[in-house]
């Protein structure tokens, strides 16, 4: 309910109100009091309590950019958004035959809370990461950073679902609550991307369609709470180091591959080359004996260029495996294939125990724990120690 139509208020003596004096009484009625939120309080707080209730014979003072807000049982009874200064008394009949209904019987008060209407500017990060589940480099985690804009879109939801369902009396909490539903909306972005097709190679290229789309997606979730996302900008989704290395090290095996007839044993070169030039960063170890102070790296190349001679004696021929994903042949020394990406290890830690868990099985055979999760929301299966699924970006515990 809004008194915007008001154009009469009965006006009682006394100075503007802030926090350190809203607590003194004043006027022309005994015990009344005029309440006002100062600009040197508000700075970046997007709403303040009132610290004592309102009473019959109060004033409020709203000014251009607030909304005062009249809270009791739990939900919003009524807001001030006109600027001006109001009265509550027998005088203004208009609001008494609504304040009836708060002025009566054994609680004759209301709380008092004051919003700003105008936008805010904010960052974001996330707390826990995305699984993301992509087709070539398996289970990654992912976290979102970046920068938004909002503000108050509804006085009355933003009061009855933060201060009346989640319990959050102070600005910053609710500032923060903001800053985790927008992470949530950016994972249900991502995964209904995923779901169409985008690989996390084509995460940096997506960042803008990720933005408009959760600006768009996100409309209703924010409107139940109150709230109106303006702008998002300066998305960023970092991919791991591990993940760029296994890129880089599957681009350069695959320009190798297709250099014709001579390409598998091009990618042998390669794979070699780089095994010596990790022995040579590693000198303490047996196989970079005699290759430290960086000439381990030139006499990797050195030899890279010789092997096409070495490789026609059998006894010098590379030893190779199949890749545990594709089943590609790639050198036993090989940590990633470099055909489709993936890590070549025989099993994962137990989520709960840390012990191998060979591939293909649910349940670790140390603990007995399970490693997967049916997601409640799409039913896909994800590792069980993940907080969000991997598919829908919806959170795995319900």
């Amino acid at each position: 309910m809004s008194f915007a139509g008001l154009s009469t208020i009965a006006l009682f003596g006394g100075g503007r109100r802030t926090d350190d004096t809203a607590g003194r009484r004043e006027g022309l009625l005994g015990g009344s009091m005029t309440i006002a939120w100062d600009d040197q309080y508000k700075q970046a707080n997007i709403m303040w309590k009132v610290p004592r209730n309102i009473r019959m014979n109060d004033n409020i003072v709203v000014r251009e950019d607030e909304i005062a807000v009249f809270y009791r049982d739990g939900k919003a009874l009524a807001y001030l958004d006109v600027a001006n200064r109001y009265a509550l008394t027998s005088q203004n009949a208009m609001i008494v035959g609504w304040f009836q209904k708060v002025f009566t019987g054994v609680q004759q008060q209301a709380e008092v809370y004051y919003l700003q209407k105008r936008i805010f500017d904010g960052k974001f990060g996330s707390k826990d990461p995305f699984i993301f589940e992509d087709p070539d480099f398996d289970l990654i985690e992912l976290k979102t950073f970046g920068e938004f804009r909002y503000k108050i879109g509804s006085a009355e939801n933003f009061i009855n679902q933060f201060i009346g369902t989640f319990k959050l009396a102070e600005s910053r909490m609710v500032e923060d609550r903001i800053r985790e539903e927008l992470v949530k909306q950016l994972y249900v972005t991502i995964g209904n991307m995923k779901q169409k097709g985008m690989k996390v190679t084509q995460l940096a290229t997506s960042l803008n369609q990720i933005e408009q789309f959760t600006l768009e997606n996100s409309k209703a979730h924010f409107g139940n709470l109150g709230i109106e996302i303006v702008q998002l900008s300066g998305l960023n989704i970092p991919i791991p180091e591990e993940i760029k290395e296994a890129m880089r090290k599957a681009s350069g095996a695959r320009v190798l591959g297709r250099a014709g007839p001579g390409g598998v044993a091009a990618y042998q070169q390669f794979a070699v080359a780089d095994s010596m030039k990790t022995a040579a960063a590693n000198p303490s170890g047996a196989a970079g004996v005699g290759m430290g102070l960086g000439a381990g790296v030139g006499m990797g190349y050195a030899m890279g260029s010789q092997m096409p001679g070495m490789m026609q004696q059998p006894q010098a021929q590379q030893q190779t495996k199949a890749c545990i994903k594709c089943g590609a042949q790639i050198p036993v020394t090989m940590k990633f294939c470099g055909t489709c990406g993936a890590e070549q290890v025989e099993g994962k830690p137990c989520v709960k125990c840390g012990k191998p868990v060979p591939p293909g099985l649910k349940f670790c055979g140390e603990c007995g724990s399970a490693q997967t999760i049916a997601c409640p929301s799409c039913k896909a299966e994800n590792p069980g120690n993940l907080k969000f699924c991997g598919s829908c970006g919806k959170p795995l515990g319900g």
